[in-house]
């Protein structure tokens, strides 16, 4: 099963990419068609400019997620024991590299890990979630996050954090652009249809200044929560005990208080929703209901 899911996860990567480029030509095109009267040029510079801004946060994930997200790296043992020896612990039963380990200064409970691969990798868990668990469930939550490591899920989800962070960064230019383009000269008030296409353009760069995040969530979706239920079942086989982690999925459920600093386009990363938020009755949730997790080990080990 969890060969399996690294092969998945490896031919995921792909899919990622091609999902991703057919939303770079469409803002490309949309650039090329109103800025430079060539449409395969905007779609040169928006595939520049993601290419690029990709590259750098691939090959320097970890650092750029951990500063996105305000994380503390760990640098020995003394610091944290508890935290520091489980997951030296779990690593050596995974058989992977032991990962950085960074903690978050933040009472809301969370953790996620990133990386490109297990070699490049690193955890981070929330102060919050560092005092609210007991061993036994701070094991689970840990040992869930080792198993994306050893999945090969923050491949997946590192390409997808770069790439979802290029298409808002993008989309912010649109929307600058066009409020730059805004005002209208003499000339403009007297020709109508020069002004009236001058505000079609004004709102359609208002409208993709604001879907940035909203595509960024969407696409991150696409690449399946299910992630979410292997890494529980994974982690619960790592220490053998699920119980474990099942108590601590039911307190971060009754946990309610967001956390006060979340990058919009690593928040997928996270164990749990770090906005605390529900769109649509869970149609647009980066996160599958704990709930739903909880019953699913259940089921599985019980």
């Amino acid at each position: 099963m969890i060969y399996e899911q690294i092969d998945r996860n490896k031919r995921k990567t792909y899919l990622i990419f091609f999902i991703f480029f057919l939303i770079l030509a469409a803002l490309g095109s949309f650039i090329g068609a109103y800025f430079f009267d060539n449409i395969y040029s905007g779609i040169v510079v928006a595939v520049i400019i993601a290419v690029v801004y990709t590259l750098i946060t691939y090959f320097q994930s970890t650092s750029i997620v951990m500063q996105m997200n305000g994380a503390k790296k760990l640098n020995s043992a003394k610091e944290a024991p508890d935290l520091w020896h489980i997951v030296e612990d779990l690593t050596m039963v995974a058989d992977i590299p032991m990962p950085e380990i960074y903690i978050i200064d933040d009472p809301s409970p969370n953790a996620f890990a990133t990386g490109r691969d297990p070699e490049h990798s690193a955890v981070a868990v929330t102060s919050g979630l560092y005092k609210m668990m007991n061993r036994e469930e701070l094991e689970g939550v840990l040992a869930h996050e080792i198993s994306h490591v050893r999945n090969y899920d923050i491949r997946v989800s590192t390409i997808s954090v770069a790439l979802s962070s290029a298409i808002i960064l993008i989309c912010s230019i649109i929307g600058n652009a066009y409020r730059w383009w805004i005002p209208m000269s003499d000339d403009d008030r007297d020709n109508n249809n020069s002004g009236a296409i001058r505000a079609v353009l004004w709102l359609v760069g208002l409208i993709f200044a604001i879907i940035g995040p909203m595509i960024a969530t969407l696409v991150q979706m696409a690449i399946s929560r299910n992630r979410e239920y292997l890494a529980d079942v994974s982690g619960a086989e790592l220490t053998r005990n699920p119980q474990g982690l099942i108590n601590a999925l039911e307190k971060l459920e009754q946990s309610t208080k967001p956390m006060k600093r979340v990058d919009d386009a690593s928040a997928a990363l996270y164990i749990d929703d770090p906005n605390k938020k529900k769109h649509f009755a869970g149609l647009f949730d980066t996160h599958p209901p704990l709930d739903k997790r909880i019953e699913a080990l259940k089921k599985t080990f019980q």
